[in-house]
């Protein structure tokens, strides 16, 4: 295997990338070879792909015990997550069992992942903003009622790196295993985060994904904001009001070896433009999208879906509405899928990054389906005009090369874009293993 450096960059395999055409230079391409879900969609692929592209409907329900003066509907797994095995009782959190649930449906592809590479090749990279806080506030209330904490209370499970120590501790892994949490973008900084850590030759596949569970703390926080939808959040109507929150978790095998399903390109920006809200005019979400095509090395024209953020907030559909039709005018399908799953934080990232992974299955065979954009139809005129998905557009025809893009913006002006292909890889021949 050539190596090849590049300024500022860690040691890079010259066949590992995708060819870009247009005398760009070749990019480091890593693939993406299983994927576990759980969320207000369902609690596996299967039932994911149904309440996606079908007629299940997703879990969003209307719950009066998360706030003390109203109900609010928010995104809850259908099912309660099973609990974890008695030997790992002491890292027992909603937010462990909802990673569990998911991490449980790829084990076939993590076994087969340590036989091939060593668990000690092997991290893990995970977003979340809750992590056990849930449980902690439950026993911040029993000490207030009773004087002291209750026996099961345990303080790491409160702490933001929980959850990855969890799964290493789980599945016996060896290499760097830590959480980022940088609020709504953190899920999706993890696919950034695990190609670097692939392209540095550190590790040879990386478990990555996100998780947060439902919370009063949470909910509490944003009603404070006045950012809480009086029902169904509705992203891009003149009638928005705010969002719902959800929970969930996904988690993927990300490695270095060849899959159908490629991350083509990643964008990060900072604007800073506010503690809690975007700048107006979208300026770090579109360079944030146009740095994940300048690293996939495609244009706008070869995005065939886009995932919105579409949190149905004013500030971010006015913002975020601008920055891709600037990009990408009203030429590409475009939905927010947040009325579906609620806006699962620092889960939301790889769930929806998920959407896009069960879209492009089928792109080469049937044709991707993509997932409708629920809302009331109330158009907002001061929006730029978008080609929202809907009935009429929900399937496309199949193709040898597909791209699609998802975004994740977050407070602090923390922005992310991820381009997941298949077929696009194709023009250069991966790292042989």
């Amino acid at each position: 295997m050539t190596v090849r450096r590049f300024s500022g960059d860690s040691a890079i395999p010259e066949n590992n990338g995708v060819s870009t055409g247009g005398g760009k230079q070749r990019r480091p391409v890593s693939f993406l070879h299983a994927l576990g879900i759980v969320s207000a969609l369902g609690m596996n692929c299967e039932e994911t792909r149904n309440s996606l592209f079908g007629n299940r409907r997703a879990n969003m329900v209307t719950r009066d015990t998360f706030l003390p003066d109203r109900a609010v509907t928010v995104g809850m797994v259908p099912n309660e997550p099973p609990a974890l095995p008695d030997n790992l009782s002491r890292h027992d959190t909603r937010n462990n069992r909802l990673l569990w649930a998911a991490t449980c449906q790829i084990t076939d592809c993590i076994h087969a992942t340590v036989a091939r590479y060593g668990a000690q090749r092997m991290g893990i990279i995970l977003g979340t903003s809750t992590s056990g806080i849930d449980e902690g506030t439950q026993s911040c209330r029993y000490y207030l009622q009773h004087g002291e904490l209750p026996d099961n209370f345990r303080y790491p499970g409160q702490e933001i790196g929980a959850p990855a120590d969890f799964l290493r501790q789980a599945l016996g892994l060896g290499g760097p295993a830590y959480v980022i949490s940088t609020a709504c973008s953190s899920s999706a900084k993890v696919f950034s985060a695990g190609q670097r850590l692939i392209r540095a030759g550190i590790c040879d596949a990386v478990l990555i994904g996100g998780v947060d569970s439902l919370c009063s703390l949470t909910i509490a926080g944003f009603a404070a904001l006045q950012s809480i939808a009086t029902g169904l959040c509705s992203p891009m109507s003149a009638n928005r009001d705010g969002i719902n929150i959800g929970e969930g978790a996904a988690v993927f095998m990300m490695r270095r070896d060849e899959a159908d399903i490629a991350l083509l390109g990643v964008g990060e920006t900072s604007d800073a433009h506010h503690p809690n809200a975007p700048h107006p005019d979208g300026v770090g979400a579109r360079a944030a999208m146009q740095q994940a095509l300048d690293q996939a090395g495609l244009m706008p024209t070869d995005i065939a879906y886009l995932n919105m953020h579409g949190t149905a907030t004013p500030l971010n559909d006015s913002m975020e509405s601008r920055a891709i039709h600037d990009l990408f005018g009203d030429q590409v399908p475009v939905s927010s899928t947040k009325p579906m799953t609620g806006h699962t934080l620092g889960a939301a990232g790889a769930i929806e990054a998920a959407i896009l992974y069960l879209s492009l299955c089928d792109a080469q065979n049937s044709g991707s389906r993509l997932p409708r954009h629920i809302w009331d139809g109330a158009r907002d005129n001061t929006l730029p005009n978008l080609m929202l998905v809907n009935d009429h557009n929900r399937h496309l025809a199949p193709t040898k090369k597909c791209a699609m893009l998802s975004n994740s913006f977050a407070f602090g002006g923390s922005n992310a874009a991820l381009i997941l292909a298949t077929g696009w890889h194709k023009t250069a021949t991966s790292d042989p293993v």
